[in-house]
């Protein structure tokens, strides 16, 4: 999106927000998969909020991120982005600022359906598996964490380095046509 407005600084800042709250969503789900005896449908998970109270944490910081929840990493740069577009003054930019609009209420709206699947709502499964399921191991919950806290404050720590007034650390690394 942001590549096709020719904001490429704007992009590999967003890349490199992504990939911390992207990478604890896939940990996180990772660990709720694990915990549930390699279970991966959601329509049978479920009620996992008072068991997995420190994963449900990271799930719900890494969707937030994703959401674009002001002052997470990806409020920083999926905002940089939006007003990029909409400062373009033009039916494309505008467009194209609705379009990203659009995106991230579709974004938001498919985050937190998985958490409610997975957290909040009623278990659908077996007795036996129910009486499994734990908390993963210190190595996993201390990558949870260290991702958590990339997701919390990287895109705030990093936005002058990738964005920042003045900044030209990307500036001529991709030829820009002006139209």
């Amino acid at each position: 999106f942001s590549c096709g407005l020719s904001n490429y600084q704007g992009a590999l800042f967003h890349l490199f927000n992504h990939a911390f709250f992207k990478a604890l969503l896939f940990l996180s789900a990772g660990s709720v998969i694990h915990a549930l005896n390699n279970e991966q449908d959601m329509r049978r998970m479920g009620g996992l909020l008072k068991i997995m109270p420190f994963t449900y944490t990271m799930f719900l910081i890494g969707s937030l991120a994703l959401a674009g929840f002001p002052f997470l990493s990806g409020f920083y740069s999926k905002d940089f982005i939006l007003e990029f577009s909409f400062s373009n003054y033009n039916f494309f930019g505008f467009f194209a600022y609705w379009l990203g609009v659009f995106s991230g209420f579709c974004t938001a709206f498919y985050s937190f359906r998985l958490i409610y699947f997975t957290f909040y709502s009623k278990t659908n499964n077996y007795k036996v598996i129910l009486e499994n399921i734990h908390e993963s191991s210190s190595y996993m919950l201390f990558s949870l964490c260290f991702l958590g806290l990339g997701s919390i404050f990287v895109g705030y720590l990093t936005k002058d380095i990738f964005i920042g007034f003045g900044n030209f650390t990307f500036f001529k690394s991709i030829f820009n046509n002006p139209i």
